[in-house]
């Protein structure tokens, strides 16, 4: 039930990460509105996956990584963005260690 919550926590980031890209610097209202909800939406769901017994080092930073890649991807393919292959590399770095988190997680118990 933890990784639920984890996943909607995930969910929730990106929807506020690109609703703050739409929203114009908060001058539009909708999608100001919504990155605020998204955002917040975030942190309730990553404290529900944590009272559920998912440590904080391994929710934050599946949370962080996966959101963090998943955006990079979203702003190359919906709104033309580029990276380039050091950016790539960086992105494989970054699951890389959450991977390695995860795993070290499973040896601790």
């Amino acid at each position: 039930m933890a990784y639920l919550f984890l996943f909607g926590a995930i969910l929730s980031e990106l929807i506020g990460a690109i609703a703050t890209r739409l929203s114009d610097g908060f001058s539009k209202l909708v999608p100001s509105v919504v990155a605020v909800v998204g955002v917040v939406g975030a942190y309730v769901l990553l404290s529900f996956a944590l009272k559920r017994g998912m440590g904080i080092g391994t929710a934050y930073a599946t949370w962080a990584a996966v959101g963090v890649a998943m955006v990079a991807l979203i702003g190359v393919f919906a709104f033309e963005e580029h990276l380039t292959p050091v950016q790539f590399g960086g992105l494989a770095l970054v699951i890389g260690g959450v991977v390695a988190l995860e795993l070290g997680a499973a040896d601790a118990h």
